[in-house]
């Protein structure tokens, strides 16, 4: 825990919280995930991988996990902790940049993308880049799965998915919303 707010005090413009997210809210993140049909799963901005931990936990071996995260002492514990999984990638780079990774492991598009990104602190264009990326990489039928604090950046979601479901977490510090994006 100490980790994480000395990390977030260094850069709270891409840490986003002063806590990691909540077991509850893990949970409602990757509840609607069919784990058993897909093939590639990505998530942007792992933090200290409580999403990570779930997504591992419910994947099929085969299943590829390309995980992102840009802070380096994050990415370090990221290693040591998941990466010698089974068709777990840990990425020290951005979100921004999934399409040239996805090259690598000659994989056009994903079937879903589970973010812990900040949205609401990240500069606009930042932003912008990644959802113009993440909808041109996701399956047809793929999914979007964020967290917000509030529902501030909803229409800037909706200028780039034609349907989101939202979920309110009220077990997380502070209580998140879940945006399902399609």
């Amino acid at each position: 825990m100490f980790k994480f707010i000395k990390e977030f005090i260094k850069n709270p413009n891409f840490i986003g919280s002063v806590v990691p997210s909540s077991e509850s809210l893990a949970k409602k993140m990757v509840e609607g995930i069919n784990f058993q049909e897909c093939n590639c799963i990505i998530e942007y901005g792992a933090g200290t991988g409580v999403f990570t931990q779930k997504l591992i936990a419910r994947k099929k071996e085969s299943t590829l996990l390309l995980v992102f995260e840009s802070n380096k002492i994050f990415c370090e514990d990221l290693l040591n902790m998941y990466g010698h999984k089974e068709n777990v990638k840990i990425i020290n780079d951005g979100a921004e940049n999934a399409r040239k990774y996805l090259s690598l492991y000659n994989i056009n598009q994903v079937d879903y993308i589970v973010s812990g990104l900040p949205f609401t602190v990240l500069p606009v264009s930042i932003s912008s880049d990644i959802l113009m990326n993440t909808k041109d990489i996701l399956k047809d039928n793929g999914e979007f799965i964020t967290f917000q604090y509030s529902l501030v950046k909803k229409r800037f979601f909706e200028s780039y998915f034609n349907s989101i479901k939202s979920k309110k977490v009220i077990m997380n510090l502070p209580p998140a919303y879940v945006l399902i994006c399609k």
